[in-house]
């Protein structure tokens, strides 16, 4: 690919510890897209691979907040290191990254979610995570956008912002291209073990590597079902839409609510629609669901109500998919030998992708990887139900 962009590496970049390392990734989205870029500038010999195009999949409908905002000491460092990647790749070359405050709050009345979310705080202040609690009042003081005269409690994450998910996984994908990749979008394949391989759908040609990560979002379950390997993860659909108005910050999340808002180029970025059942990732509705929008629309302008919404001002609306675990951590990690899968990320999936990307690379190379999120912690078979991801985790 012409025109790859140069992106920061750091100065132990380039070490060649992937030498004589054929790696297959299957999977072009923001979490492939960033393996496959670590692996090549280490000297692996790396091939992205995916069935449709670059961000075609889950990436690139995703809402593109990032924040460090976790209470988890290895969410928060995880979280941390995203953000401070987004930051250091991102340029007028590569792709936008706007800093910008998040918010997360709890409505008088909602005692359950107002408890979690000062307990929420409390230990991301202990994990040295910067995070201010406020109340209502405060907060207007503040965001004078919000409507605050209903929060019980909120929450203040400085260390946040937004991007476009499809600009920042095209953009790694090419300058995985520039240190050494193989592009092969449009390439559809099968996954075998023992030795790990991959099959080329369109020709039927065998590909042995030294290892195999498969990071196809929604599609990752399918894909590990061809070789008859179970992993314990639900594809669930959500929806989001944007709307044609001025937003300047914060980005938001209302718990009471169960829906978010973020500034957008086009106006407001907001979603919830959360359906708690197994989608399936080939025959999903990709558009949103008939009063999506209206009900949306009615809850952002209450929240802020400075801004004045008519139906003719929606852009556009649509779904995409999540993916979730019994545990709702994400499956990261070997399964088996020289089989690597990262998933299961429960709608956290391209906020963290900077960090996972790398981490999932290190492993492949030979690194120790993620204990908490080890795919093998589970049988695969577990039976367990969908839950919305934008939550206030209580401890």
């Amino acid at each position: 690919m012409s025109g790859a962009p140069e992106l920061a590496v750091g100065a132990n970049a380039f070490t060649e510890r992937g030498r004589d390392l054929e790696v297959a990734v299957v999977g072009a989205g923001a979490i492939g897209a960033t393996a496959a870029y670590d692996l090549a500038r280490e000297g692996a010999d790396v091939t992205l691979y995916d069935r449709g195009s670059i961000a075609s999949g889950s990436s690139g409908r995703a809402a593109g907040v990032c924040y460090d905002a976790f209470a988890d000491p290895l969410d928060a460092e995880i979280g941390s290191d995203a953000i401070e990647r987004f930051r250091d790749l991102s340029g007028d070359d590569t792709f936008p990254f706007v800093e910008c405050p998040y918010v997360w709050l709890a409505r008088e009345g909602d005692e359950r979610n107002a408890e979690a979310l000062r307990d929420q705080i409390t230990r991301m202040q202990e994990n040295g995570t910067i995070a201010l609690e406020v109340d209502g009042d405060e907060l207007a003081e503040r965001f004078r956008a919000l409507r605050t005269d209903d929060v019980a409690v909120a929450g203040i994450a400085g260390a946040a912002g937004y991007t476009d998910p499809a600009a920042y996984t095209a953009c790694l994908a090419a300058a995985a291209d520039g240190v050494g990749a193989t592009l092969r979008p449009e390439t559809p394949v099968r996954v075998r073990t023992d030795p790990a391989r991959v099959v080329c759908d369109a020709d039927g040609s065998t590909h042995e590597v030294d290892a195999v990560l498969v990071a196809a979002g929604a599609h990752t379950k399918q894909v590990l079902a061809d070789p008859g390997i179970p992993i314990a993860m639900k594809p669930y659909r959500v929806q989001a839409l944007v709307v044609d108005c001025e937003l300047a910050e914060p980005m938001c999340y209302d718990a009471t609510g169960e829906f978010y808002l973020r500034p957008h180029p086009e106006g407001v970025l907001a979603g919830d629609g959360t359906e708690y059942v197994e989608a399936d990732p080939d025959a999903y509705d990709r558009d949103a669901s008939p009063g999506f929008a209206t009900d949306l629309l009615e809850r952002v302008a209450r929240r802020v109500p400075g801004i004045h919404l008519e139906p003719d001002d929606l852009v556009r609306a649509w779904a995409g998919l999540c993916t979730a675990t019994p545990d709702r951590d994400p499956l990261v990690g070997e399964l088996e030998d020289g089989l690597y899968v990262a998933t299961g990320f429960q709608g956290h999936g391209f906020m963290r992708a900077p960090a996972i990307g790398e981490r999932v690379a290190d492993q492949v190379l030979g690194g120790e990887g993620i204990d908490p999120f080890d795919p093998t912690r589970f049988d695969g078979d577990e039976s367990f139900d969908v839950v919305e991801g934008m939550t206030i985790r209580e401890n």
